[in-house]
């Protein structure tokens, strides 16, 4: 299973000024593909995962191995974790941004007042998962094994899937993300976040999790 590098789908400066196309170019050319590289080499030591031989158990694709990581070889665990975590979730925080306006579901409003009290709350929640994550890691609003949203955050490349949970949207808050323009004031640069989200994608993500 050869894991690849995905275009960004709009251009590098297409997010400025919230997100500049300087920052764009080194996390998606250069910290992304060292992830896609690294888990790549890897799995090749164990070239008979998403194979219908030996390990069937271990499934095909990334996300069916980080979903269970005690079934990825011991000696490639943790690279697997720490790479191809960076790699899903990467992947996924490319399409989770726009430069086009976009508004959540009515569907997903709904819950998102349910849950949360109001969409500032939900705010609220969101940028406190992001701000208080200590080093390096991610925060996400993810559907939980109950159906339930839910805000949390993960250390490093950890993803929600190894926990059972599915995201739906995610927040990289490695400094790599938003050293170059934002230094470190990260709470600048999770504000920003907001007005580049790409609901279109959380609606889709949120309908087929429910």
């Amino acid at each position: 299973m050869a894991i690849v590098l995905p275009d960004l789908p709009y251009a590098y400066d297409a997010l400025e000024p919230y997100i500049d196309e300087e920052t764009m170019h080194l996390h998606h050319d250069k910290h992304h593909n060292t992830y896609v590289t690294n888990v790549n080499a890897a799995l090749a030591k164990h070239p008979e995962i998403g194979e219908d031989s030996k390990h069937p158990e271990i499934g095909e694709d990334l996300e069916s191995l980080l979903a269970d990581v005690n079934a990825i070889p011991a000696d490639i665990r943790q690279a697997v974790i720490n790479n191809g975590g960076g790699h899903l979730n990467h992947a996924l925080f490319w399409e989770l941004m726009t430069p086009e306006k976009t508004t959540p579901s009515a569907e997903l409003a709904a819950d998102i007042d349910a849950t949360f009290g109001s969409f500032d709350d939900f705010k609220a929640a969101f940028a406190a998962a992001a701000t208080t994550r200590f080093g390096s890691g991610w925060a996400w609003l993810v559907v939980n094994k109950e159906g339930k949203l839910e805000v949390l955050s993960t250390a490093n490349q950890d993803t929600p899937i190894s926990e059972g949970k599915t995201p739906i949207l995610g927040l990289d808050v490695w400094e790599h993300a938003y050293y170059v323009k934002y230094r470190n004031v990260r709470p600048d640069y999770i504000k920003a976040f907001f007005s580049v989200i790409n609901w279109n994608k959380v609606n889709e993500l949120y309908a087929a999790a429910k």
